[in-house]
């Protein structure tokens, strides 16, 4: 049974970093949707064909390997902050960008903004804000780890500066000393419950205890560190016992991410609630199977539909 009656969103997961068990629990805990950014490997690319590998495998490989686990995999495209400071590759991937974000489901550039606040990190970041207005798509923002407010405040102005709608940008990672003028400057304000380095789903419940649900989403950011991709049910269902209403929790964690997306005519709460089993219309991808065949394939598709 699916607990509390709940489906969830998780509008920020890096699934390249994430095992098959992962989407299993995931889908088990009622996990519909993701969208997966581009982000930064742990080490540094080395070629523009790396980036272009990488980019495919987010429009292709794990939106098919989702699937077969009944979850609607979406993306966003982007240069992250801490690849911009390779100034000549990152003009290389600038070039290549435009190509990527009007594929089907990619619903954002992103994730880009600031990593150690420098010069070169300011200029492509600008730059693809443009790209997002040229090709009028969503902007998913990653704020820095160190010098958070600053680097927060910094984004905000310079969307305002490119003639951004807020509305149309999620201003990600916040924490206690953000959210206030992320709120009061009408962007949307996405938390990351990601143990140790960025907010515990205890302060995230205080949190909306304080501000409410208003343009408040809740995501794992789950990748290659130490981080959970159950991060979303489980703070849902500790702010439901710790008394939050039902509908505040939905709203954080479901229905905010998909009104925010949901700006993009690639992401449609039909593409999941129309079926929310597994899909299996298309047993291989690239001559690939994630099941490979495993004589269990019906058992696993039982054991996945969320009843």
């Amino acid at each position: 049974m699916l607990k509390n009656n709940m489906y969830f969103i998780d509008p920020h997961i890096h699934m390249t970093s994430r095992t098959t068990d992962d989407l299993i629990a995931m889908k088990k805990a009622g996990i519909v949707a993701v969208i997966e950014p581009a982000f930064w490997l742990g080490q540094p690319r080395t070629s523009v064909g790396t980036f272009q590998d990488y980019f495919s495998s987010l429009i292709g490989w794990e939106r098919f390997r989702a699937s077969q686990f009944g979850i609607k995999h979406y993306c966003a495209i982007g240069l992250n902050s801490k690849e911009a400071n390779n100034e000549s590759l990152a003009h290389e991937v600038m070039e290549i960008l435009p190509f990527y974000l009007q594929k089907e489901g990619v619903v954002a550039i992103g994730e880009i903004g600031f990593d150690e606040q420098t010069d070169l990190e300011e200029k492509f970041f600008r730059l693809q804000l443009e790209l997002a207005k040229s090709l009028d798509i969503l902007v998913l923002v990653h704020t820095p780890h160190r010098d958070k407010k600053q680097g927060t405040l910094r984004s905000m102005d310079i969307c305002l500066e490119h003639g951004l709608s807020p509305e149309k940008v999620i201003i990600d990672h916040n924490n206690e000393e953000t959210v206030e003028d992320v709120l009061n400057k009408g962007f949307w304000a996405g938390f990351t419950i990601y143990p140790k380095t960025k907010m515990g789903n205890e302060r995230m419940a205080e949190i909306v205890k304080q501000y409410g649900p208003e343009r408040i989403i809740v995501n794992s950011s789950a990748d290659w560190g130490h981080s959970d991709p159950l991060a979303v049910p489980k703070t849902a269902w500790l702010m439901l016992e710790k008394g939050i209403p039902t509908n505040y929790v939905k709203q954080v964690c479901y229905t905010n991410a998909l009104k925010a997306y949901s700006q993009s005519k690639h992401f449609k709460e039909s593409d999941w609630l129309l079926n929310l089993n597994v899909d299996l219309s298309l047993e291989f991808y690239a001559g690939n199977s994630v099941l490979r065949g495993q004589e269990s394939l019906q058992s696993i598709q039982e054991s996945l539909i969320i009843r």
